[in-house]
């Protein structure tokens, strides 16, 4: 070997551990690692009751304590309790059951900001079922009492959302699908009462109803995007719509901040995303904010030249709204007719925290397991997804610890291996355990 070619080698080889540190694809990547925290082992699960996407929400946390709601496979509405650095929880069954042959009457749960649990549970059309605990942080829950005695006695996904300064947010449909309206209340911590938000916030003018998502930021402000669904059939639904409160709900605005005249209607409505009907458009999923407010949409549908409904993040980056792909399925189905169905994916729940966002899923391809979209490169970045459960969760779909996540940054998910017929039918499934799995992303 000559001199100088033997000269060049070695230079090369002397700068090739700082060209490799200095390529970005050499880097280490992040990874994600998880823990599962059993609460108990008698988990109602013939159905998803339990683990629809709309349940806001299962979990809860007030101070150093985390709350958990769900029916027990005698259908009792029960409780669990455990400090946040524990593994050991205090479960309590109460005294009130519900109707969890239907998949609909979920139990809703929230802490406001003296520590009362309030709960709202078992609705498909029915008068509203509400109480509260007997004192703070009490498992223990009062009788059942009306709100504001307004408009409860069709009441169907109740939802609560604590507010910046410790109040209740309540939010549920009025009405039946495809003829019903959004309806908001809220709880007051220093009067212990309850008023009237809005009567009609989103109205379906008796023609068509709002199947909606919610979210309020940390900054207090309420975000809510939603489709439209024309009867009651579910490939009726369509289009991706918005809108804003920055004073708890009183009034409301587009993300430009031009102000809405309420109620908000199909013509007044802003729209995020065009999606026709017959679109495989899923309803009731889920939304976040970043850490400017902007928000973020987690959703589905088919593109029209395909047969394959993707995940989608749609968000506004401050200017305007844009739509991307999450992951690459490939496994077609097709949504149609009425009441709840077994679908091959669950409906998505993410959160989002400066440039990393969290996409969680379940998808038949990846063996149905809690599967993670990843990315810590903002909206536009790569996406890592990565199996978080070594079993099936069957009909599970995500719902989250909001307060937790949006005060100490740590993602809680409830987690329950649930099964689901066609409509409103059940499997027999005996019971199954119910889990809290904990998220975290290791650093490089």
């Amino acid at each position: 070997m000559n001199k100088p070619l033997a000269l060049s080698l070695c230079v090369a080889l002397l700068a090739l551990p700082y060209l490799l540190k200095s390529c970005p694809k050499a880097q280490a990547e992040p990874s994600i690692t998880s823990r599962l925290v059993k609460v108990a082992d008698n988990g109602w699960s013939d159905n998803s009751v339990n683990t629809t996407v709309f349940r806001n929400s299962p979990l809860a946390t007030f101070g150093d304590n985390q709350y958990v709601s769900y029916y027990d496979s005698d259908g009792y509405l029960t409780l669990g309790r455990r400090n946040l650095n524990d593994t050991v929880w205090t479960v309590s069954r109460t005294q009130y059951t519900g109707n969890v042959n239907d998949a609909h009457n979920v139990i809703s749960m929230a802490v406001d900001g003296d520590g009362y649990l309030h709960l709202s549970f078992d609705h498909h059309g029915h008068p509203l079922k509400y109480c509260r605990s007997t004192a703070p942080e009490s498992l223990q829950l009062g009788e059942l009492e009306p709100m504001t005695g307004i408009d409860e006695g069709n009441v169907t996904y109740p939802e609560f959302y604590t507010l910046k300064n410790g109040d209740i947010l309540f939010a549920y449909r009025s009405g039946s699908s495809g003829r019903g309206n959004l309806v908001m209340n809220r709880y007051d911590i220093r009067q212990k009462s309850w008023s009237r938000v809005q009567d009609i916030l989103i109205d379906g003018e008796d023609e068509r109803n709002a199947y909606w998502q919610l979210y309020v930021d940390a900054q207090g402000v309420i975000h809510v995007s939603w489709v439209w669904r024309e009867t009651w059939l579910v490939e009726t639904n369509h289009d991706l719509c918005y809108a804003r409160s920055r004073d708890n709900g009183m009034t409301w605005e587009r993300s430009d901040g031009t102000p809405y005249q309420l109620p908000i209607n199909q013509t007044n409505a802003e729209y995020a995303w065009r999606i026709p009907q017959n679109s495989e458009l899923i309803n009731q999923t889920s939304m976040c904010t970043d850490t400017a407010g902007n928000p973020y949409i987690a959703t589905y549908w088919r593109d029209a030249d395909s047969d394959v409904p993707q995940y989608r993040l749609v968000w506004h980056d401050g200017e305007k709204w844009q739509s991307r792909q999450v992951g690459e399925r490939t496994q077609p189905f097709s949504l149609s007719g009425g009441g709840t169905k077994m679908i091959p994916i669950a409906r998505p729940r993410m959160a989002v925290d400066g440039d990393d966002i969290f996409y969680l899923m379940r998808d038949a391809e990846r063996g149905g397991k809690v599967s993670l979209a990843h990315t810590s490169e903002g909206a536009d970045g790569e996406w890592t997804i990565t199996d978080l459960t070594d079993f099936s969760v069957d009909a599970w779909e995500p719902s989250i610890d909001t307060e937790l996540w949006k005060h100490g940054h740590r993602l809680h998910v409830f987690v329950q291996p649930t099964v689901q017929g066609d409509g409103e039918t059940t499997i027999k499934n005996g019971p199954k355990p119910i889990y809290v799995l904990e998220i975290e992303k290791s650093p490089i």
